[in-house]
């Protein structure tokens, strides 16, 4: 008898083995159908079938385009902005486009309705207590409306801060909606927002997750930090709301660039702030007072790009690959996860050996572990072609950041990585201006001076084991 139940349950146990076996090459061959980026789908084939049971678990749980599919498709986004946003489709298409650069704009033209405009001004704040002052400072003046989004709202000291300053305005009368994003505040009290509400202002979460660590839409995060006041002013960059850009943490302060945008520009953050907001709450918020008559006079021309992965392009990963392309003198860049994909790193390569000055500055602690070796995989290949590499050692560099031969500059929330390049919302503002591109390349001088030189020399001296982690991080870096 117990012979006989110990064959049962082995046979049972084969049987497992062999449905779970055809379940998951059945799966492998669908990734491989889908047609996605051949680093992505050997990655996913790889979790698949290389890690047994909890690789197929992982792959439906987070592998899966549910949410791509049934968002918004791309005839319903042109609609939207033709029927919301009259006034910014009529603004001033400039042609004046300095020579290099026309297929550059043109392509943000084309495939992310960016429209390039000259009337505007900026102000770069390149540490969180000038720009939260600044940010409050605006939010006391406003007369009509303010939108808020952020990645993440913390519910500490600055998100306390912000949220009384937004609830006083509130009920004074002045429009406010605010817009953050589920995940990315997965630790905050609910009641923290729910005062909000309770004072009048509008407050929704980006794709709302009942349960957030079981579902595929972790994939698509809106990871967007912007705040439109009157239809006026802007604010973009890579900052949350957070003490830690202030206050610091365990081992300094979150370094990061936000840009303060007066003019045209401001009508592409409130576009893409209200489309998101039809994705959070179905209600279609539309006007001529959200995009009121610019006064400022002519300055730096700008594109406000905004990415997601909803639509058959990918218009940052294409645009920052494009602006890499065309770079002549140098390229400095700032990102606190390197992890490119083939498109941008290819261009960067062939920058370093063609001769071109490229230096490039991530945190020398990351805040993910797995995160920092995939990217000491990626940046060992351009120093071997001659980049120069920072580690910033002042803190953690949270900044998005590329200046280009003192005529171009790109400040938004994309970071140089696979995430935000292939699956979350982001927005950038594309600067084309020399006196923008001097500041943010001074910026990017003043926090070499916190950095240490990382040498190929010395990424070469890491050990056998070492350097196998970050090979075996690098596989995975498609679906970090």
């Amino acid at each position: 008898m117990f012979g006989l139940d110990v064959i049962t349950f082995w046979g049972i146990i084969r049987c497992l083995y062999w449905v779970y076996m055809v379940l998951a090459v059945a799966t492998a061959l669908s990734v491989v159908l889908n047609n996605r980026v051949p680093v992505k789908t050997l990655a996913w084939v790889l979790v698949i079938l290389g890690v047994p049971f909890l690789g197929l678990f992982v792959y439906y749980v987070f592998g899966r385009d549910y949410r791509r599919r049934r968002l918004i498709n791309r005839r319903s986004l042109t609609q939207i902005q033709k029927k919301c946003f009259p006034v910014y489709n009529r603004a001033k298409v400039v042609k004046s486009t300095p020579e290099r650069y026309v297929s550059l704009v043109k392509f943000f033209e084309n495939v992310a309705d960016a429209y390039p405009v000259t009337n505007n001004s900026v102000e770069i704040l390149s540490d969180g207590a000038s720009f939260f002052t600044r940010l409050i400072r605006e939010i006391y003046a406003a007369k009509e409306h303010i939108h808020v989004q952020f990645y993440i709202f913390m519910d500490d000291a600055m998100g306390h801060l912000l949220r009384d300053v937004l609830m006083d305005k509130a009920r004074e009368g002045v429009e406010i909606r605010l817009l953050y994003d589920d995940v990315g505040c997965w630790s905050v009290d609910r009641n923290f927002f729910e005062e909000m509400r309770c004072a009048g202002m509008y407050v929704q979460a980006f794709l709302k997750e009942r349960f957030p660590m079981l579902s595929s839409s972790l994939n698509y995060r809106n990871h967007r930090k912007v705040v439109v006041i009157d239809g006026k002013t802007a604010f973009i960059g890579g900052m949350n709301v957070a003490d830690r850009y202030v206050t610091g943490g365990a081992w300094g302060c979150w370094r990061d660039v936000m840009l303060c945008v007066r003019g045209e520009a401001v009508y592409g953050i409130q576009v893409s702030f209200l489309i998101d907001w039809f994705f959070a709450d179905r209600s279609l918020v539309s006007g001529a007072r959200y995009f009121p008559k610019v006064d400022v006079p002519a300055g730096p021309m700008m594109q406000v790009v905004v990415s997601n992965p909803i639509g058959r392009w990918r218009e940052m990963l294409q645009g920052v690959g494009h602006l890499v392309s065309n770079c002549k003198e140098y390229l400095y860049i700032q990102t606190p996860y390197f992890m490119p994909s083939d498109f941008v790193l290819t261009a960067i390569l062939n920058l370093a050996l063609a001769g071109v000055d490229v230096r490039i500055m991530v945190p020398e602690r990351s805040d993910s572990s797995i995160t920092e070796l995939a990217s000491r995989s990626f940046l060992g290949d351009v120093m071997a072609a001659g980049v120069k590499v920072y580690l910033y050692r002042g803190g953690f560099l949270h900044s998005k950041m590329l200046v280009c031969d003192d005529v171009l500059a790109s400040i938004g929330s994309a970071n140089i990585d696979f995430r935000s390049f292939e699956c979350n919302f982001e927005i950038n503002t594309f600067v084309y201006d020399e006196g923008v591109a001097r500041q943010l390349k001074a910026v990017f001088m003043e926090d070499v001076r916190s950095c240490r030189l990382f040498t190929y020399k010395e990424y070469k001296e890491h050990s056998l084991g070492q350097r196998l982690k970050e090979s075996l991080a690098r596989l995975f870096s498609p679906v970090l």
